[in-house]
């Protein structure tokens, strides 16, 4: 099927004519104030119009302008230095950009990304670098083949050092990949243990969708949020457990996701606050009357030494994080609510991982239980 959609695309595109050159169409080029002009060779389209993580809305779709050959462009921004997400809309087919390299793998409709520099935490530096690792595992829960990826700090590999984990969790259409190939946690990690804002530690990223990716289960059966914190118990964190240092105590344990991962690591973190202390909640809110009918012995438990709900202050969801933090309060729940600039993006979650890394496994940890 992937076949045929790229063999018709070809054909809208150039019209049936021999291959162009690679280089003869460059997409996306960033200039030096911070705007990206982007570009697409379709001579027989009739509209292409792109959608990025940068316009008010968010993913609003701009048309391209088409010059006398088909070659297809727009200029936007200037844009602040951050990574941003896009896809061309080709006469109805969303597709990536063909001739840009970094993409963004999601369960449905894989997108391009686009890079303005500028110093900033998720940028490659000359700093000693932690690894990445898939582990790829049978899952009962789940029924089939998973992959889990975990960061490991610089010098994991070298010492006999046990080190606290943050399970980091992504939203709705991603995969475990994720927060490495658009959040660029690892690096983020990398640059903060280098300047001492972030102790050392292990993050383990799994694939969030517990159930097939759009399917809703038959009533009174468990939803994916449920089927989800099943598995991270039972199968992830025994995995994670068994293959690395990971250090005891409720207090070296955490759970931070964005959007559907936030609602999962509220969700997880709220009902085992025996094994985590630490909660971030990204891009994702409740009311206080579903908070209290999902959590309904909110106010009972362990401690927890941090609770942080970040949001975009465009996110359609503002209202309501800032209302799940007002809640938590009034349990007594001592939650940190915060807002960026940005809307319900990777730009913005990128911002919110810098803010919550240096937070984490800052107080002293609990003793074992």
């Amino acid at each position: 099927m992937q076949l045929l959609v790229w063999l018709w695309f070809a054909a809208v595109a150039d019209g049936g004519a021999a291959p162009r050159a690679a280089d003869e169409v460059r997409s996306p080029e960033v200039h030096p104030d911070g705007r990206v002009t982007l570009r697409l060779r379709a001579p027989r389209a009739a509209r292409v119009t792109v959608a990025g993580e940068w316009s008010h809305p968010a993913n609003t779709p701009e048309p391209l302008t088409r010059d006398a050959q088909g070659l297809w462009s727009i200029t936007v921004g200037p844009l602040e230095p951050n990574i941003y997400i896009y896809v061309f809309d080709v006469d109805g087919l969303t597709i990536t950009d063909p001739v840009n390299p970094l993409v963004k793998l999601r369960a449905r409709t894989s997108a391009s990304m686009v890079e303005i520099p500028g110093g900033k935490p998720w940028e490659p530096a000359a700093v000693p670098h932690g690894a990445v690792e898939i582990q790829t595992h049978q899952s009962q829960v789940c029924q089939g083949l998973r992959q889990v990826l975990v960061y490991t700090p610089p010098g994991y590999e070298k010492g006999r050092t046990r080190y606290p984990v943050v399970y980091l969790l992504h939203g709705n259409n991603d995969l475990a990949f994720g927060w490495t190939m658009a959040g660029r946690a690892n690096l983020i990690l990398d640059n903060f243990i280098a300047e001492k804002k972030a102790v050392p530690m292990i993050v383990v990223m799994p694939w969030g969708h517990a159930l097939p990716f759009g399917a809703r289960p038959p009533a009174g059966q468990p939803g994916n949020n449920d089927v989800f914190e099943d598995y991270l118990l039972k199968e992830v964190v025994p995995l994670v457990e068994g293959r690395y240092r990971v250090a005891a105590g409720r207090g070296n344990h955490a759970v931070v996701g964005l959007s559907m991962g936030g609602a999962q690591a509220l969700q997880v973190g709220l009902h085992h606050r025996d094994r985590f202390a630490s909660i971030g909640v990204f891009g994702s809110g409740m009311t206080r009357a579903d908070f209290e009918a999902r959590f309904p012995r909110a106010a009972t438990g362990e401690k927890l030494d941090l609770v942080y709900v970040g949001i975009g202050k465009e996110d359609g969801s503002r209202a309501k994080a800032k209302e799940l933090s007002e809640t938590l309060n009034g349990h007594g729940i001592g939650a940190t609510y915060h807002e960026v600039d940005g809307g319900h993006t990777y730009p913005t979650w990128r911002k919110l991982l810098v803010e919550t890394a240096p937070l984490l496994f800052r107080k002293p940890a609990a003793r074992p239980r």
